[in-house]
């Protein structure tokens, strides 16, 4: 009886097709119930964070999380706040900043208002860290910056400005490394364990929940920002995502990527010059 009863148990391939189909109807049934499309994001990233949330809620089977997350609100929250959680930090990558202050915002000058877009941005560090740039540049005053992103709590943060104070000897010596030269303490105000940054920032900043799966382009951009979104997507999104940002820029507008990243699989040679291929940065070419 055990030889038969073994013998028509799935094998370790068909338990994993099954798994890929509960993966895929959930993430239809989080489109369709919640409007959030994640059907097109990497799976292995997805099927990772799909485990952790079924490990935290004791879970055996995704078809379990699927009908929590159907009924319960906040299953679903907490799931697609583990599908959007980001690794950020001021001045990230303080080559990139640099490069940004020597090779794009000197030519951004010549506009009279200049705007950004920062697409992804998460819980905001990098959009306070080009503001600074753009107002040591003399620019901030003319620039209006669109800093969005898919997870409402994220954009909550960003829009706060508020961080952990013990954070910001990290934060300064990135700001020193990308060229900055002043104090960098003069940018915020200190409560207790927080950094508080100028509020005066807040005046040209716009912060809007938008969804790179799903939604379209809003404005004309002169410089994007993208970093270190698009390696969470399968290829066939990121196609769609960067004929979107390729949209949205203005003739001569810039594009910045993420390390891993790159305009490879939208023929980008036709449509863009590599400004600095280690910073990922690119400028749209004119179209005759």
């Amino acid at each position: 009886m055990d030889a038969v009863r073994r013998s028509i148990q799935p094998s370790t391939d068909d338990g994993e097709e099954l798994e890929q189909i509960e993966i895929s109807v959930l993430l239809e049934a989080i489109y369709r119930r919640y409007g959030y499309d994640f059907r097109d994001y990497n799976y292995g990233s997805i099927r990772r964070r799909i485990k952790h949330r079924m490990s935290c809620l004791n879970l055996n089977t995704v078809s379990a999380l699927q009908e929590m997350v159907l009924h319960q609100p906040r299953v679903f929250q907490a799931l697609a706040a583990d599908f959007t959680i980001s690794v950020t930090e001021m001045f990230r990558d303080a080559n990139f900043f640099l490069a940004m202050r020597e090779q794009v915002l000197p030519s951004l000058k010549s506009h009279p208002l200049i705007r950004v877009w920062h697409a992804g941005c998460s819980t905001g560090e990098e959009v306070y860290s080009m503001a600074i740039l753009l107002k040591e540049a003399g620019l901030y005053r003319k620039c209006r910056i669109y800093a969005t992103d898919i997870n409402p709590s994220s954009l909550a943060q960003a829009e706060k400005g508020i961080y952990p104070l013990h954070k910001m000897q990290q934060y300064t010596r990135n700001y020193l490394s990308s060229g900055g030269k002043r104090a960098f303490c003069e940018y915020y105000r200190v409560r207790g364990h927080e950094a508080i940054f100028d509020r005066d920032f807040k005046s040209n900043m716009v912060f809007a929940q938008h969804n790179l799966a799903t939604d379209s382009s809003f404005n004309e951009f002169h410089l994007i920002i993208c970093r270190n979104v698009l390696i969470y997507f399968n290829g066939d999104l990121q196609r769609r995502v960067k004929q979107l940002f390729y949209r949205s820029l203005a003739s001569a507008g810039y594009l910045a990527l993420g390390s891993k990243e790159g305009i490879e699989n939208i023929k980008g040679g036709e449509y863009y010059e590599i400004i600095d291929a280690g910073n990922k940065i690119y400028r749209k070419k004119s179209r005759n």
